[in-house]
Formats: structure tokens, sequence, C-alpha cells
């Protein structure tokens, strides 16, 4: 274990606690270790830099911390694969034997300390420590989606303007959809047309070049023409008087909804002059009141 300065022991102390176990794992020249995969060597690092935390509290010189994480160190080392009785009586003997090291009172706390956590967990710290463990870890890699960042209060509206005007959009975007589908109406009846006039002609088309039709043939092809163009005209105007209803439906609608709109919150006066004018109608009526009854 390499020999930790008070200074190093005092950067470990002054960085929060991730940053200070990184530290400590440096000073201690430790190479990079997967705290999931490596537990036996992050439970060792806990328990030294638990001793630093644990010896600052107690008022430790930076000098006695850097002893105390030593101190730890050799006893974890010491103690490993013996029995209770032998772990209490190492600790004894290494107290003695530190007794150049602390004064009486932080030699006592360091005695304290000890027994009521690796003396108490004994078992547990042999476990975990003093033996090689199966570990069956399974790692998922979970994608965390943040939620979106909301807006500012003051752009916020009252819910029930919010759904009105949610409400008047919906019935506006259906009225120019119903605008719509009647020029796309329009456009494909043209398109029909064309193709049924196009075929009619192809068929009355005299069958030698420079043949003259005949009169009948003329007034069929006539008659024929006028009589699609009439069936088109009228699916047209069917089509057009049921849209004119629908989109006359959806404008009642939306005049339903804006005599109906709920009535927005009035803006919070803030300065003085605002809060005067608002306060002119209550003194008006208050002196007319005065002068009625004189």
């Amino acid at each position: 274990m390499a020999l930790l300065t008070p200074q190093g022991v005092k950067e470990v102390f002054q960085f929060q606690r991730s940053q200070g176990r990184e530290r400590l794992r440096r000073l201690l020249n430790w190479e990079e270790f997967d705290e999931q995969r490596d537990s036996r060597r992050s439970i060792l690092l806990d328990t030294l830099y638990e001793s630093i935390i644990f010896a600052v509290g107690k008022g430790f010189p930076w000098v006695e911390v850097a002893q105390v994480v030593k101190f730890t160190e050799e006893l974890l080392r010491e103690t490993k694969g013996c029995s209770i009785t032998e772990a209490v009586t190492i600790l004894g003997n290494k107290l003695r034997d530190y007794r150049g090291h602390f004064n009486t009172t932080h030699l006592l706390a360091l005695c304290d300390y000890f027994h009521h956590t690796f003396i108490r967990h004994y078992k547990l710290y042999q476990y975990v420590l003093g033996q090689d463990q199966q570990v069956d870890l399974t790692v998922a890699h979970l994608e965390v989606c943040m939620p979106p960042q909301p807006l500012p209060l003051a752009e916020g509206m009252d819910r029930d303007l919010w759904i009105h005007e949610q409400q008047v959009a919906t019935l506006t975007e259906a009225e120019a959809q119903k605008r719509a589908d009647v020029l796309l109406l329009k456009e494909a009846l043209r398109l029909e047309r064309e193709n049924s006039l196009q075929k009619a002609f192809a068929a009355a088309a005299p069958a030698k070049p420079g043949q003259v039709l005949e009169r009948q043939e003329l007034e069929s092809l006539v008659c024929q023409a006028v009589h699609t163009q009439m069936e088109l005209l009228q699916e047209l105007l069917q089509r057009q008087i049921q849209n004119t209803f629908a989109i006359l439906d959806l404008k009642l609608q939306k005049k339903t909804l804006n005599l109906n709109a709920p009535t927005p919150i009035p803006t919070p006066i803030t300065s003085h002059a605002g809060q005067e004018e608002a306060l002119k109608p209550q003194r008006a009526s208050k002196g007319k009141k005065t002068k009625a009854r004189k």
C-alpha cells in the first residue's frame, strides 16, 4: 500500500464522495477497476474512505488521518482468514503498536470505531473480503428519456380557453378540407368529362379518312356529348350542395363556440397607475351613494 500523505487525505476529504473515492484510488496507486464486477475492491475502497471520514469527524490531525488509513489496511490484511477471537487479539495488539502515533483520546476513539464496525460485522467482512466470490451479474443498458422542457408559465393560458381554441381550430381545418374537396371534385369531373368525350369522338370517327359523318350520326354524337356533360354537371352540383351544407354546419358550430367562449383570466395589475385605473369605478360608485344620501 502506498503511504498516504497528510495533504493527500486532506484532498480526499475535500472532494465529494465519488470524487474523493477516485482520488483515494489514485493515491493508493490502484489500477482502474469495474465497480460492479470487482465488488471486493470496491468495498475495500469504501472501507478505507470511511476511515478517513471517521478520523476527520473525530478531529484527528491530518497526519493521524493518514495513519488511520494505514491502520485500517493493515488490520484488514492481517485478520484475513482468522477467527473473531484472533481478530480481537490482533486489533488490541495493533492499538498498542500505534500508541506512538495517536494520543489516548484518539486511540480510544479508534478502538471504539473498529469494535462497532469491523468486529461487530466481522463475519460479513470475512465473507466479502476474505474469499473469492462467484459473481453472477446481469447488466441491462436502459435508455432514459428526459421529460420535455416545459414552457414558461407566463405563456400559459386557461385550460377552458385552450380547449375552446383547439375546437375552433379543428372546425376551421375541417372547413378548409371541405373547400379543398370541392376543388378536387371539380378537377376529377373535368378529367372524366374529357375522357368520356374523347372516347365518344373516337368511337364515332369514320373508318376511312376523308369520310363525312351522316346527319344522324352527328346528332347522336352531339346528344351523347350533351348527355355526358349534363350527368357530370348534375353530380358536381349535388356534391357542391352537400359540401356547402357541411361548410355551413361547420360555420354554425364555430359561431356557437365563439358565443359560448370562456372569459380569459385578466392580467394582474402590477403598476400603481393600473391600480388607480381599476379603483376609479369603485370610487365613482361610492361618490354617487354619498350624494344620494345627502
